[in-house]
């Protein structure tokens, strides 16, 4: 099959996260074990959602590894032009839901893979497909846990993510965390009697915009990051019943994406020494006051890959490319790096101006172009890699 022949499939199963995925990757793991290839699902807990680990060519040695992920962003209130799941093309583009964000690489890679099972390998390619990385890479981590339990690691990593087919070697990492604020409640004709949860929250808030401030002027700079330094950003709170009532419970939801030169943990210690000195300060009213602060699924590492490393090298010789750059969204290969010790670089057709949106697209000429790159891979692998 044909990389477009199989990206027709992908776009139709509609795996946005809220969705299972089982579907679609057994569809791939049939067409893969067809092909002779050794495939393994990790289903979660449900078994309703699956990550897919497949491997073909000689199974005693290191390979190189291909990761996508198979979930995509809901379409819900958007106006597409376009059908989402059904794949149309028009004037060189293939326009659907996940066409570029990430279902584009993956068809990609199983094309890949399937030319591959018809040769002689000398190295292994193995394949990674997961499961709700668009909520903040949660399923692949139980293939994490069986890459660090498996006697033959992959040598290195490609995570398909758009970067328009250029070599990525960073990202930011994010940590996601929720804040419970409580107070004590009254009547709004009393509220000086009582403690405004929101009070505390947007007190909070006001704590996290100076840290952002300082971090802003004085911090760690990246110029290859769109935003060179790390930020701190509240996007939910979630307070109050009527207005003639003090709210004692608020809850507010941040996050800090980080440079390497920023630990997460030292900043995250910070915000939790301020919450508690805001609350207090609250005690004073009410004694139960209080704002606790803990962390969410939604939480990974960054990437950064030296790039001067071997993977770098490995993948540009592939591209013919000279160049390198840093993306500013978060991908599933700071954990294949920071977990598992693979070397990682992110690189792509499409993007990621075009994910996420109405009538999302990746052009044909990309689509090539990954094609191109995963033909000269297989041709390395045939050769045997110093693995």
């Amino acid at each position: 099959m044909q990389t477009a022949d199989i990206l027709e499939k992908l776009i139709a199963f509609d795996t946005t996260s809220a969705n299972p995925n089982l579907d679609l990757i057994e569809w791939c793991a049939g067409l893969l074990r067809d092909a002779g290839a050794e495939v393994t699902l990790l289903p979660d807990e449900t078994g309703k959602k699956a990550n897919l680990f497949a491997t073909v060519g000689p199974t005693d040695r290191p390979g190189v590894l291909l990761s996508g992920h198979t979930d995509v962003v809901p379409v819900t209130g958007q106006n597409w032009t376009k059908p989402p799941f059904q794949l149309t093309f028009e004037d060189g583009l293939y326009y659907g839901r996940g066409t570029c964000d990430m279902k584009g690489f993956v068809a990609s890679a199983l094309a890949a893979a399937l030319k591959a099972s018809t040769k002689d390998l000398q190295t292994p390619l193995h394949l990674a497909f997961s499961y709700d990385e668009e909520i903040g890479c949660i399923g692949v981590r139980s293939l994490i846990d069986m890459l660090e339990a498996a006697p033959f690691k992959p040598a290195m990593c490609i995570v398909g993510e758009p970067t328009s087919m250029q070599v990525a070697v960073g990202h930011k990492g994010k940590t996601a965390a929720k804040a419970t604020c409580i107070g004590r409640e009254g009547h709004s004709a009393l509220a000086p009697q009582a403690v405004n949860a929101i009070y505390l929250a947007t007190d909070l808030i006001g704590e996290i915009r100076r840290i952002q401030e300082r971090l802003a002027a004085t911090g760690a700079r990246d110029f290859d990051y769109d935003v060179a330094y790390t930020t701190l950003h509240v996007g939910l709170i979630n307070a109050g019943v009527a207005l003639n009532i003090v709210p004692n419970r608020c809850e507010v939801t941040f996050e800090i994406r980080n440079l390497a030169e920023n630990d997460p943990t030292v900043l995250m210690q910070e915000i939790k020494d301020r919450a508690e000195e805001i609350a207090e300060r609250a005690r004073v009213i009410a004694p139960e006051a209080a704002i606790d602060i803990e962390m969410t699924a939604n939480t990974y590492p960054g990437l950064a890959t030296p790039e001067d490393g071997a993977v770098v090298a490995f993948v540009k010789s592939l591209l013919g490319a000279n160049d390198t750059m840093k993306v500013a969204f978060g991908t599933e290969g700071g954990l294949f790096s920071s977990r598992v010790g693979i070397p990682t670089v992110v690189c792509g057709p499409g993007s990621m101006a075009q994910g996420h949106k109405p009538d999302e697209f990746v052009s044909a000429d990309q689509l090539e172009k990954c094609d191109r790159m995963l033909a000269a891979l297989s041709e390395r692998l045939v050769e045997g890699l110093p693995l």
